[in-house]
């Protein structure tokens, strides 16, 4: 077949409207990454040799050299984590280290970089908009960063450490996926399952018919097994809960905090392998270490101020996190516990206490939270505050798989402005766990005329169980809250520079502000009782039930406080202080944080860094405390609607438009603090959050 022909037909090379996803094979990314090269190349050539600094000359045309490569190597990153198969990892590593090298090739173009810093010092900087200047600001620190001014030896070790962390990145996260594939328990005894609420039996005798393993013959229904219990997080969670078999539990959590860490699919070794590589780029580009190197990106201004942040909170929830386990030990023992409470227990018997504090479970709430429902409500929410409406689109957009919709979103005067795809549920063969939000296409200005943006909304919720529903617990519920914030951030902007629209040219400990600000609405009631309607009798949540939802909102905060920070100072210090070629192990140092920031100590074989796949495969590395920093900017901001009125539906609206309009709106345009002080009119407090948390 002719090369043009093949590529002309080939779904990776369509040029407008939304990627074909249900069209993509693995067999169409070498040919049309292959082309796309071969024309970005030229492409580049052509910039370097005219490279006018001027923004129409220079900018615009960077700016139109990433177009095909977010219409092609967009969708198959986004496959690789919806739609993994062997085959399609076999493609993707096959082209990364070409597409590696070209990136690094741009950055690294001295007549660009040139260019660039003759612009920054020219009579043309003062007509760019602030967006404009922000972003020929965060190219030249890309380039820095991407060691523009290295030459020889060094730049050829700097780009071959680069090449190297994208694969052995890659590698990190296909191994947590298959390990987590990888582990099955199947339960046939009914006497093993007592306890288990109605939705984890339904869940686990699904799972097992979907098993490839399964016995042919057989059959599981909930009432009568088998179960199977995986390590995705929908049944891993819920098993932790409920599961009374003290020696179940302690087998499925060993197997959870070693995944990754044995076998063909070990990652121990791969993370002094990341740190050292991440080590010596920061080195070879002079800084004493990665997270210097993170920290130039953040708001934050030095590694002093993020881990004085992280002791402040860890001083204010220690006591509150120690009291959790004796109070946790106590009710135990109550309960005819003779143990000591130790990993595997800490979920079951929180939940047993939180069951008799607040007298309600999770079974009870999820009947009201049918993800049809939610959805109305968030809708609902977002056209109040936002004034922004959200509809179901016309079917024919394409998808990955057929429990994934497409919404679009218009403004107040009707015009559609963004859309969104929604992937709810978990799918543990061929999608990776956690929750995330991810640019599908986003906004700019393509022929004179504006590309709205497209967001991936997705999520591992539980999927609908025979006839019902999909029925989530209030978990699941902040949980695509908090990414429709990420999603809004991205949708709502109005910046028309690629560079600074939506998340783009976000400080990444800003980044979290929108998400975890939507998270605070769950636990208002108004918000909370237009959505929570029973899917069989459309009965709303009582009242009753939303004050004990809200009166345990802070159940165990310390715990889940020192959580957070234990994860952030750790990676913080991985990056810092860690050396990979000493005496201790990456273990030692998450072993030593612990000390002052768990109230269990770490057990001798827990391995969950090789699952850590925030700092280790993702884009959080020394950078994993932006969950806390963006956190206090969250909850300060929304304490500026509690203090307009949060049942004042004009105050509320006037305080989301101003949200939108700066926080939303602007993007990357502007550094976040200066928007966030034009937003609440001050710097940020940490007080709100140590409020709201019940710690202040």
């Amino acid at each position: 077949m002719d090369q043009q022909q093949t590529l002309a037909d080939n779904p990776l090379m369509i040029s407008e409207g939304l990627p074909h996803f249900d069209r993509i094979e693995a067999h169409h990314i070498q040919p049309a990454v292959k082309s796309l090269l071969e024309q970005s190349n030229a492409d580049l050539k052509k910039i370097e040799e005219q490279a006018e600094p001027s923004w129409e000359g220079l900018m615009q045309p960077l700016e139109e050299l990433d177009r095909p490569w977010e219409r092609s190597w967009g969708p198959v990153g986004h496959l690789l984590g919806v739609k993994n198969t062997p085959e399609l990892r076999e493609a993707y590593e096959s082209v990364l280290p070409e597409i590696v090298a070209f990136s690094l090739k741009a950055k690294q173009s001295q007549p660009i970089y040139e260019a660039m810093k003759t612009l920054r010092n020219s009579s043309e900087w003062n007509k760019l908009n602030d967006a404009q200047q922000r972003i020929v600001d965060k190219h030249l620190l890309s380039a820095e960063l991407a060691g523009i001014g290295l030459a020889g030896e060094q730049l050829t070790r700097f780009n071959e450490i680069a090449t190297e962390l994208s694969r052995v990145a890659n590698k990190f996260s296909n191994n947590v996926l298959d390990a987590t594939k990888a582990f099955t328990l199947i339960i046939t005894d009914a006497s093993e399952v007592e306890g288990f609420p109605e939705s984890l039996k339904q869940l686990t005798a699904q799972s097992y018919n979907s098993w490839d393993q399964k016995e042919a013959e057989t059959e599981a229904t909930p009432e009568n097994g088998p179960w199977r219990i995986s390590l995705d997080f929908p049944c891993f969670g819920p098993f932790m809960q409920h599961c009374r078999n003290r020696s179940l539990r302690e087998k499925v959590y060993r197997a959870f905090i070693t995944r990754a860490s044995e076998g063909e699919i070990d990652n121990t070794p791969l993370i002094p392998q990341i740190l050292k590589l991440r080590k010596e780029k920061a080195q070879l580009l002079g800084y004493a270490n990665f997270a210097e190197v993170s920290l130039t990106e953040k708001m934050a201004p030095s590694i002093e101020a993020v881990l004085e942040m992280e002791e402040r909170l860890r001083i204010a929830s220690w006591d509150a996190g120690q009291q959790d386990l004796k109070d946790l030990q106590t009710f135990a023992a109550e309960q005819g516990e003779t143990a000591a409470i130790i990993q595997w227990d800490f979920a079951f018997w929180s939940e047993r206490l939180r069951e008799q504090r607040f007298s309600y479970t999770d079974e009870e709430l999820r009947p009201y939270f049918s993800l049809e429902k939610v959805l109305d409500g968030l809708f609902q929410l977002v056209h109040r505050i936002f004034g922004i409406t959200v509809t179901p689109a016309p079917e024919g957009a394409p998808v990955w798989n057929k429990d994934v919709r497409y919404f679009s979103i218009a403004n107040e005067a009707g015009k559609t402005i963004a859309g969104f795809y929604l992937d709810p549920y978990a799918r543990p063969a061929d999608k990776r766990g956690g929750a995330w939000m991810d640019d599908c296409l986003g906004r700019k200005i393509i022929n004179g005329n504006v590309q709205i943006p497209v967001a991936h909304l997705i999520c591992n919720s539980t999927p609908p169980v025979g006839s019902k529903p999909s029925l989530m617990t209030f978990r699941e519920v902040e949980t695509l809250f908090h990414e429709f914030g990420h999603g809004l951030q991205h949708m709502l902007t109005i910046i028309n520079e690629a560079d600074a629209a939506g998340i783009n040219g976000v400080e990444w400990d800003a980044v979290e502000l929108a998400s975890q600000f939507m998270e605070n609405w769950c636990y208002h009631k108004p918000t909370l009782l237009g959505m929570a309607k029973h899917f069989k009798t459309g009965e709303t949540l009582p009242d009753e039930l939303f004050e004990k939802i809200k009166a345990a909102r802070n159940f165990q905060a310390g715990t889940q406080m020192l959580r957070q920070i234990q994860f952030g100072v750790v990676d913080l210090k991985l990056h810092s202080e860690f050396d990979p070629d000493g005496p201790q192990s990456v273990f030692d140092v998450q072993r030593e944080v612990g000390k002052t920031s768990s109230v269990l100590p770490m057990l001798p074989e827990d391995r969950f860094l090789c699952s850590f796949q925030h700092i280790f495969a993702g884009g959080y590395a020394a950078g994993y405390f932006s969950y806390k920093w963006a956190e206090v900017l969250s909850a300060d901001a929304f304490s500026a609607f509690e203090d307009a009125g949060l049942d004042d539906e004009q105050a509320v609206a006037e305080t989301g438009r101003r949200f939108r309009d700066t926080i939303l709106a602007m993007g990357g345009s502007r550094h976040p603090m200066d928007l966030f002080k034009e937003f609440r009119g001050r710097e940020p407090s940490p007080e709100p959050l140590l409020r709201h948390t019940g710690l202040l």
